[in-house]
């Protein structure tokens, strides 16, 4: 993904610089030059990069810096917020109302993935506990609407549509009055595919929304577009008054950079961003959260969401980890989990530290090696697979009969059992940690963010002062090491993790992550601007 080489150059310009045995002014010009080319290559705006450039030099006035002053993390700063401020149109973005029904209409250029798209936002608000419905009002482009159902059914999601009806809009009227009648929340209107000098398209968009009376109207953009997305998102911001964006193919664009920054600068929210083919393959768009995983210091709160949608059994484990157990069944189970949140490359962005850790595994061997571990586990009986571990170290020939098994060798059954070894002495020191960090929460209920965020990190550091590093080599300790479970799956060790987590999933785990939100950035890859 060409956007993640961006955050790699930016994060390799920072690091030059704080290697630099002297950082000066001259380091600092040299880095700002390394970052300027990196945004320029990815094809964001020129005047974007210039303005980038002096906003950077104006915040950090290094000339100005007192003798003593943490140089790395004022100019790590300064880089994070000027890159959050090029994607940040500082607009709210529409509310959908549970109990109502909300029509969103999609437009957007031919071939820039509309349909795809219309059916995993409609997935992304059903996960949420919304009713949505698809309403395919494309009669231009042949077989749209045959898509939009395959879709529609492999998603479960109820849809409208006709083969004989050629006009669009009485399509689109008769599909939303369908599901208005029928007490639908999300009605996703989809509709043809157009180039900017199309004007009797342009009309029909428009006959379209004055149908329908969309409560917003997406404008769905290819991230390949580059620089031309905000030629084409003016004019289609002129004739539609679009109110959101969605940047999708956001995993192979070369000129990614572009679209998204182009895009920002017409004023209007990035929602969502497409990254695979999937149906779970759409992001929430946070501009801090989008530049922290660009810099490798992860997206917290884009992780919670998605491991919230996934609905994924938790009780058990959670039973144990309030207890101070770690067995090697909850180690599998967790491995299972992991399975099952989507792409590792996808997952590796979202955890601080972890993208650096994976190095150039990709997903195919990274499922690989998983697959192998819950192997492993499977070939346990069920004394071995409720035990601690210890009962391997008493009899080693157990190990020696599970290998053979699960067709693996010895040597993998121990470094999965040091894994969990490792992790139950974690569970041990958290003892007691998650139910006290359930009850600060509640007790935190009326304090403000910032607050929230001081007394939890207080209360993180203080369980985590022993805490083990594992592979990442920077440990942000307290809980047990992803970064260790990675290096066993063959991703080598890295940099700098950002410390791991005993859970990835279940609503409870899913609110003390997101308490955790402010840890995101201060371990992991390129250094923490802090700002999470």
């Amino acid at each position: 993904m060409v956007l993640q080489d961006l955050g790699r150059r930016i994060n390799g310009a920072l690091t030059d610089l704080t290697r630099a045995p002297t950082l000066d002014e001259k380091a600092f010009d040299g880095m700002l030059k390394q970052i300027a080319n990196a945004l320029a290559e990815a094809d964001v705006n020129i005047k974007l990069v210039a303005n980038l450039r002096k906003t950077i030099k104006t915040s950090v006035k290094f000339s100005e810096l007192p003798p003593h002053a943490n140089k790395k993390r004022i100019i790590q700063k300064a880089v994070f917020d000027a890159l959050v401020d090029i994607v940040n149109p500082h607009q709210k973005e529409y509310q959908p109302k549970k109990g109502k029904s909300n029509i969103i209409m999609f437009v957007g250029l031919q071939g820039a993935g509309k349909t795809t798209t219309c059916t995993k936002l409609a997935r992304w608000y059903q996960a949420r506990g919304f009713r949505t419905a698809l309403v395919c009002a494309d009669t231009f482009r042949a077989g749209a609407f045959d898509q939009l159902k395959q879709n529609a059914t492999k998603a479960k999601i109820p849809y409208y549509g006709s083969l004989t009806q050629t006009d669009p809009v009485v399509v689109a009227r008769d599909g939303v009055e369908k599901f208005k009648k029928e007490k639908f929340e999300i009605i996703i209107v989809d509709t043809s595919g157009r180039h900017q000098q199309e004007e009797a398209l342009f009309g029909e968009m428009v006959e379209i929304q004055r149908a329908v009376q969309p409560h917003q109207t997406v404008m769905v953009l290819d991230a390949s577009i580059g620089q031309a997305a905000e030629a084409q998102s003016r004019a289609f911001k002129e004739t539609a008054d679009f109110g959101a964006i969605i940047i999708t193919k956001t995993d192979g664009a070369a000129a990614g950079g572009g679209a998204i920054s182009a895009v920002a600068a017409t004023g209007t929210p990035i929602v969502f961003i497409g990254t695979g083919e999937h149906l779970l393959d759409l992001e929430k768009f946070n501009p801090e959260g989008f530049v922290s995983k660009l810099l490798g210091m992860g997206d917290m709160q884009g992780l919670v969401e998605h491991v919230q949608s996934l609905k994924l059994d938790q009780k058990e484990t959670m039973k144990n980890l309030t207890e101070g157990k770690f067995s090697v069944r909850d180690l599998r189970d967790q491995l299972q989990n992991i399975m099952k949140m989507g792409p590792l490359s996808k997952m590796a962005g979202m955890i601080p530290g972890l993208s650096g850790v994976m190095g150039g595994m990709d997903d195919e061997d990274g499922a690989a090696k998983l697959k192998r571990m819950v192997f492993i586990c499977d070939s346990m009986t069920v004394k071995e697979l409720d035990s601690d571990g210890k009962i391997f170290v008493e009899q080693p020939t157990r190990m020696t009969r599970v290998a053979r098994g699960s067709g693996t060798s010895v040597r993998e059954v121990e470094e999965l059992l040091t894994q969990q070894r490792m992790m139950a002495g974690m569970a041990k020191k958290m003892k007691g940690g998650l139910a006290g960090m359930q009850k600060a929460q509640q007790g935190m209920q009326g304090a403000g963010r910032g607050q929230q965020m001081a007394a939890m990190q207080k209360r993180l550091a203080a369980m985590g002062a022993g805490g083990g590093g594992g592979a990442g080599g920077g440990g942000g300790g307290g809980m047990p090491d992803l970064g260790s479970l990675m290096k066993m799956m063959g991703g080598g060790g890295g940099g700098g993790g950002g410390g791991g987590m005993p859970d990835l999933s279940g609503m409870d785990m899913g609110k003390m992550m997101q308490m955790m939100g402010g840890m995101g950035g201060m371990g992991g890859g390129g250094g923490g601007g802090g700002r999470r």
